[in-house]
């Protein structure tokens, strides 16, 4: 009996420590910033991982005290802190530490010496543009490399998409587009948000047979009112708040 109350004590004591690092671990990522995984600067990346590391040595070993994990992480969080703040005010230290975007093409032509220089080969260089929905690299008059590993293209003038400005249009700016309904609730400060009323959008719904607001999957709607609708039986409606 000792035994197994020895045992459980042990699995309590690591279930507590692994949901304190847990929380820690994530309130820590959180203050690096909102940047996704393949986002990340060279530092950050390693920052990343160190964190998981030592987040996890006091969840392997029950002897270890959870500050042994705690500590480390404010120490990295820190760290991150004062390397951030050197690259944001040096621009000498932000090339050494995460590096200088790279052109890789140039006016349409491939600098072969720098996709040397950087291990970057064909297949990568392929792989990204296709991501770009870019399937000829014959398409692409300027291609960086940025620090974080993402490519940035800049296709050629007659390969680039139409736009109202190359046809001397001048669309209305509809905003910003916000979820006024989500999962059958209403999101009524986002609907404020849009300069609209809980009573525009319900009218709008019963012009589209929709009775409640809870037989809505998703709505959306910009500034000038134009609403996307669709149900839980996936059909789906759109139209203006405005003129119904």
């Amino acid at each position: 009996m000792k035994a197994l109350a020895e045992k459980n004590n042990l699995m309590i004591n690591v279930i507590v420590k692994t949901a304190i690092i847990y929380f820690f671990a994530m309130f820590a990522m959180r203050l690096m910033g909102k940047r996704q995984a393949g986002e990340l600067q060279p530092f950050e990346l390693v920052i990343a991982v160190m964190i998981a590391d030592v987040a996890s040595t006091p969840m392997n070993s029950s002897g270890v005290p959870i500050t042994f994990g705690i500590v480390p992480i404010i120490m990295l969080l820190l760290l991150h802190n004062l390397i951030s703040f050197v690259t944001m005010k040096s621009e000498k230290a932000r090339a050494f530490i995460s590096g200088r975007p790279s052109i890789i093409i140039h006016k349409g032509v491939i600098n072969e010496k720098e996709l040397k220089k950087l291990n970057y080969n064909f297949s990568d260089l392929f792989e990204q543009l296709r991501t770009k929905n870019v399937m000829s690299i014959g398409d692409v008059h300027y291609a960086v490399l940025e620090t974080n590993g993402e490519l940035s293209v800049m296709l050629k003038p007659q390969k680039r998409n139409l736009t109202p400005e190359d046809m001397n249009l001048n669309p209305q700016n509809p905003g910003f587009c916000y979820d006024v309904i989500l999962d059958g609730k209403l999101k009524k400060e986002n609907l404020e948000t849009l300069g609209f009323r809980e009573n525009d959008l319900r009218a709008f719904l019963l012009s589209k047979n929709i009775k409640e607001f809870k037989d809505v999957l998703v709505a959306t709607s910009d500034e000038t009112g134009s609403v996307f609708i669709q149900d839980y039986g996936g059909n789906q409606t759109t139209g203006n708040m405005k003129s119904g």
